[in-house]
C-alpha cells in the first residue's frame, strides 16, 4: 500500500510539474502577443485557399481585409486574438486562468477614464511624441500608446506587461482619439492664422485711409498723402512734363490774349455820355494828388494850383483815376506788358485829357 500511494504522489507531482512547464513556456512565446497573433493565422488561410483554387475563400478573405483597413480607419476595434485555450495548469488550478474579455460597455469606460485622465492629450510614453496621425492603442487599463511602439516594447520585454501599470494580459484597441484631436489642433491654428492675416490687412487699410491722432504721425501721413498724389500725377501724364508745363504756359498767354481783346473792346465802347459820368465820379471821389509822383493834380473842375501845376496836364482813365500825363507815358514805357494797366486798378483802360 505505501509503495502504491509513493507512486501516486510521485505521478501527481510529475503531472504538477510537467503542467507548470507547460504554461510558462506558453506565457513566454511571443506568437501569444496582442499585437502579432492573427496575422500569421490570416495570412496562411489566404495562401492555403489560393493555392487549393477556392475562389469564394478568396472572396472572403479580401472582402474581411477591406472591412478591417476601413475600420482601422473611422471605428474602434479590438485587434487582439481570441483567447488560448486553458493550459493543464489553468485546468488543475495550480495558476489563475486568463480573464474574460472585455465588452463594449467596459470598454467605453475604460475609454472614458482615458478621456478624463487626457492620456491622448499627451505624448506616447515610450517614444515621447505626440500622436498625430499615427496609429493609436487603447489597452484596458486605460493607457494610451503608440502601436508600433507598443509592439517593439512587447518585442523587447518578450512578455505582454503595460509599460506603465504592469497589467499582464491586457487587452488592445484601435482608438482614434490621437488623430481627432491633432486634426481639431491644425483646424484652430489654420483660423488662428486667417483670422490674423485678415486683422492685419484691415488695419493696413485703416492707416491708408484714416489720419492719426498724434501731431508728428498726422504730419508724416499727409506728406506721404501729397507725394503719393504727385507721383499719381507724373504717372497719368504720358508726355514729358517740360512739355506739360509748356503746354499750360501757351494756354494762360492765350486765355490773357483774349481777356486783353475783350477789354479792348469793351472800352473802346465808352461814349461821351459814359466819360461825363466817369468825370463826375472822379470829382467825388475827390483826388488831389497824381498816384504815381505824389504831387498835386491841376484840372479845371479837379483842382487849382499855380503856374507850375499848369505845365503838368491831367489824364483821366475809363476807370475813374486820374494822372499826370507825363507820369502815366513813363509808367507805361516802363511797363513790359503788351497792354498797360491802370497802377491802381490794374485794369485796362481809355483815357482823355482834362
Amino acid at each position: 500500500m505505501q509503495v502504491t500511494r509513493s507512486k501516486s504522489s510521485n505521478s501527481k507531482f510529475a503531472i504538477t510539474a510537467v503542467a507548470l512547464q507547460d504554461h510558462i513556456l506558453r506565457n513566454l512565446q511571443l506568437q501569444s502577443l496582442s499585437l502579432h497573433g492573427p496575422v500569421p493565422e490570416r495570412y496562411k488561410s489566404s495562401r492555403r485557399n489560393h493555392k487549393h483554387g477556392n475562389p469564394a475563400a478568396n472572396n472572403d478573405v479580401r472582402h474581411k481585409n477591406c472591412h478591417q483597413h476601413v475600420g482601422s480607419q473611422e471605428e474602434e476595434y479590438v485587434i487582439d486574438p481570441s483567447p488560448p485555450p486553458l493550459t493543464l495548469a489553468q485546468r488543475l488550478g495550480l495558476a489563475d486562468a486568463p480573464p474574460v474579455q472585455l465588452t463594449g460597455e467596459e470598454w467605453n469606460r475604460v475609454k472614458s477614464r482615458s478621456v478624463n485622465e487626457g492620456d491622448s492629450r499627451q505624448p506616447c510614453v515610450i517614444c515621447r511624441e505626440e500622436f498625430r496621425l499615427k496609429p493609436q492603442v487603447l489597452l484596458s487599463c486605460s493607457h494610451v500608446f503608440h502601436r508600433v511602439c507598443l509592439q517593439a516594447f512587447e518585442k523587447f520585454s518578450g512578455r505582454k506587461c503595460c509599460p506603465m501599470c504592469r497589467k499582464e494580459q491586457y487587452e488592445t484597441r484601435v482608438i482614434h482619439d490621437g488623430a481627432r484631436l491633432y486634426r481639431e489642433k491644425c483646424a484652430i491654428r489654420i483660423q488662428a492664422y486667417w483670422r490674423g492675416y485678415v486683422v492685419r490687412k484691415w488695419y493696413r487699410q485703416i492707416r491708408k485711409t484714416v489720419p492719426p491722432k498724434d501731431k508728428r504721425l498726422r504730419r508724416k501721413f499727409f506728406e506721404k498723402k501729397f507725394q503719393e498724389l504727385n507721383d499719381t500725377l507724373v504717372r497719368s501724364c504720358d508726355i514729358n512734363v517740360e512739355e506739360f508745363l509748356s503746354a499750360i504756359d501757351c494756354e494762360l498767354a492765350s486765355s490773357r490774349s483774349v481777356f486783353h481783346q475783350f477789354g479792348k473792346q469793351h472800352v473802346s465802347e465808352t461814349k461821351e455820355e459814359d466819360w461825363e459820368k466817369i468825370q463826375e465820379k472822379a470829382v467825388r471821389r475827390e483826388t488831389r494828388d497824381c498816384p504815381v509822383c505824389l504831387n498835386p493834380l491841376c484840372a479845371a473842375g479837379v483842382g487849382t494850383g499855380g503856374p507850375e501845376e499848369g505845365r503838368r496836364r491831367v489824364l483821366l482813365l475809363s476807370c475813374s483815376h486820374l494822372f499826370h500825363l507825363c507820369c502815366l507815358e513813363a509808367f507805361e514805357r516802363f511797363c513790359l506788358e503788351g497792354q498797360p494797366v491802370c497802377p491802381l486798378c490794374r485794369s485796362l483802360y481809355r483815357k482823355r485829357l482834362i
